[in-house]
Order: structure tokens, then C-alpha cells, then sequence
């Protein structure tokens, strides 16, 4: 059995201790001391990393009553060890882990809520709730959670006896009846956990709720602390800041510029579609009356308005073949037909135009990779 001194002392960085067991798995090895702060990953808490007399510990799990640290070199039984944390993860984890125990405390205690899910990643802190919490009051508990930190309150760990847990009121997703390691926030929260915790609140650093999703049975929401909050905030600062000079405006007013320039590009795409189906009109009105198929380049149409311009051309010609784009990005296409089934044409138009798209007999749309000279040749040759 490992001695688990992330239990003992959970800023321990640093210790020593000797190899018991080294077996090869796959291509790494596992190794098992007989003492290790390296905490192994469970219940939604990532695994420690670091490193062994300089060898490289690239995860860490528990099996049976053992902890098991994956490295890519061996180490010999009955050697001695020095063990380095990788701190700044551990540490960072420890923030967040404690942070998540505040809010979710909190929420038990407004709502009665249960925290259904947890989950420590690149993404940030995901906590999934079995009821839904609508974002004013996400605010405020995100404040209050703040509060604690501001408090510095004791985070202290017990191990109560078979005896005594009946009688103590506390959060857990399991039913658990012995080795109950539980986790008290003075005054805020006391939660069945397994994980290294801060000593007190004060270690967190600032906590943010960044966003929540209604889910079918609740909410998700994704939080950050400690160092990792900072960082965010530091990088989202940057980005207002980024706008608020290319906009000119005062930081704080940064949104309501967004909003104005947002509404000015609607009116300006209103106007744009307003010329665009004069353009139509006039391009329809200058054609004469034939056979054969209408051809048109248009150089920034979308396909709701090729769509338009053929559909209009269809009073003067019996087919017609409407492109958009450049042969650099390649052209967009919409073919339209009253009497025509344009399926067949479709698919060897594609095939002649490294082209992909289909449609209905009297409508396909998709686009060709081939430059206009080789579009206006493969119509022409078809007007022949």
C-alpha cells in the first residue's frame, strides 16, 4: 500500500522515498513507491506529473491501494528516489478544485442542487447542476464565491469514523460508507473528495463563471480560477482593448461600438441587396429573348441572389447558367430551367469544371474549381 502524502500535506513538492515495484507497459513503465505526493487522477481531478531522480512522470493512477506512475524509463526496485511535483499544475488544479467546492456548496445551499458532473481540463472548470440557474443569480453567486476568497477561511480534511459519518451533514455523488475523506470550507461547504485542496481560501485567487448552458435536467457551467482566471482575464482584457482602438472608443464603451457598427453594416447590407436586385432587373431587361442558355458572371453574388438572377432570366431564356467568385477561390454556380431536367447536365458540367453540387430538375446549385476562360468554353460549346 502507498503512504499517500498529498493526504498529509498537500503543498509537499518535493520528497523522497524507494522503489518497490517496476513493471514495462507497452512502451513506458509503471512504477510503484512506497511513499508519493503525486496524486492520481480521480474524481475529475487531472493526475499530477513531474519527475523521478530526473525521469519524467507522464501520469499517474491508482490501482487497488497502490499508486502507479507511468514513466518511460525504468527505475530499479529498492532504489532510492527524489520526487519533484510539476507545482505550478498542481498547484493550479488545487485552485480550481476548491473553487469548484465553493460554487458548487453555494448552489446546494440557494438551490439544493446537486453537482452531477465534474471535469478539470484545457477548457477550463466544467460543473454540470441537476437544476437550472438563471445568470443573474450565477452572478451573484459567483460574487459571494469571491467573498469566501476574500474571508480566507480554513480549508481543513477529516477522515471521520464509521460511527460519526451518519451524523454529519455533507455533498457527495456516491453513497459511501467508509475512508471518507471529507473536505470542509468553514462556514461554506463540506464535501466528500479525494483531491489536494489550498490550505485556505485566500490561496485561490479571483473565481469566474465565463458560461452556462441550460441542459435537458440543469446547467453547465464552465469556471476558472486562481491563475488560470487571471490569465483570462488578462487575454480578454487585451482583446477589448484591441477593439476599443479600432473602433476609437473608450474601452468601457467598447460593446455599444460593436452595436452601432453591427447596426450600420445591416443597413449597408440592405442597401447592397437593394442594388444588387436593380442590377438584376436591369441585366434581365437589356437581354434578348433566344433558346438558348443565359450565362452570367457576377463577381460578389451570394447564392440567394444567383438564385434570384436566374429564376429572373427564365423569363427571357429557357435555361440559365449564373456564376459568382474569382479563379482564385474558385466560382459558385445556380443553373435553373422551366423545361429542362438539369440533373443530367449537372453532373457532366461538374465532371468537365471539377465541380460538386445537385439539386432539383428545375434547380442546382454547388460549385466549379475551374477558371472562367474553361466555364465560358464549356458553355459556348454548348450554345453550339
Amino acid at each position: 500500500m502507498t503512504r499517500k502524502l498529498y493526504y498529509e500535506d498537500s503543498h509537499i513538492r518535493e520528497f523522497d522515498a524507494a522503489v518497490t515495484l517496476c513493471e514495462k507497459r507497452g512502451g513506458d513503465f509503471e512504477i510503484v513507491l512506497d511513499k508519493t505526493a503525486f496524486f492520481p487522477e480521480g474524481g475529475g481531478n487531472p493526475a499530477d506529473t513531474g519527475t523521478l531522480n530526473g525521469v519524467p512522470v507522464l501520469y499517474t493512477f491508482e490501482r487497488g491501494s497502490e499508486v502507479i506512475h507511468r514513466c518511460p524509463e525504468p527505475l530499479e526496485p529498492g532504489a532510492a528516489v527524489h520526487g519533484r511535483i510539476d507545482w505550478e499544475k498542481r498547484f493550479s488544479n488545487m485552485q480550481n478544485h476548491t473553487a469548484e467546492h465553493i460554487v458548487s456548496g453555494i448552489v446546494h445551499r440557494r438551490h439544493g442542487y446537486a453537482n452531477v458532473g465534474f471535469h478539470m481540463g484545457a477548457e477550463g472548470v466544467i460543473v454540470d447542476f441537476d437544476g437550472y440557474i438563471i445568470e443573474a443569480e450565477l452572478s451573484d453567486i459567483e460574487r459571494e464565491a469571491n467573498e469566501v476568497v476574500w474571508r480566507n477561511v480554513p480549508v481543513t480534511e477529516s477522515f471521520p469514523g464509521p460511527e460519526e459519518l451518519p451524523r454529519l451533514e455533507y455533498r457527495s455523488k456516491l453513497e459511501l460508507t467508509e475512508n471518507v475523506r471529507l473536505v470542509t470550507i468553514e462556514g461554506v461547504d463540506v464535501c466528500a473528495c479525494c483531491a489536494p485542496h489550498v490550505r485556505r481560501t485566500g490561496e485561490i485567487g479571483p473565481i469566474k463563471i465565463f458560461e452556462s448552458i441550460r441542459r435537458k435536467n440543469g446547467v453547465r457551467i464552465r469556471m476558472l480560477a486562481g491563475e488560470r482566471a487571471y490569465e483570462d482575464y488578462a487575454k480578454r482584457a487585451g482583446a477589448v482593448a484591441q477593439i476599443s482602438a479600432l473602433l476609437s472608443a473608450p474601452q468601457d464603451e467598447a460593446a455599444q461600438a460593436v452595436e452601432r457598427l453591427l447596426r450600420e453594416r445591416d443597413e449597408l447590407n440592405y442597401k447592397l441587396g437593394g442594388l444588387k436586385r436593380r442590377i438584376i432587373e436591369m441585366l434581365v431587361r437589356n437581354m434578348d429573348k433566344s433558346d438558348e442558355p443565359a450565362v452570367f458572371f457576377e463577381p460578389d453574388f451570394d447564392m440567394k441572389e444567383l438564385q434570384l438572377l436566374a429564376n429572373a432570366a427564365l423569363e427571357r431564356r429557357p435555361l440559365a447558367a449564373c456564376f459568382s467568385g474569382d479563379d482564385g477561390a474558385g466560382w459558385k454556380y445556380v443553373l435553373a430551367s422551366h423545361n429542362t431536367d438539369l440533373r443530367p447536365l449537372v453532373k457532366e458540367m461538374n465532371l468537365a469544371l471539377r465541380g460538386r453540387g445537385g439539386g432539383r430538375a428545375e434547380l442546382v446549385s454547388g460549385t466549379v474549381k475551374a477558371a472562367r476562360a474553361e466555364i465560358e468554353a464549356y458553355w459556348s460549346a454548348k450554345m453550339g
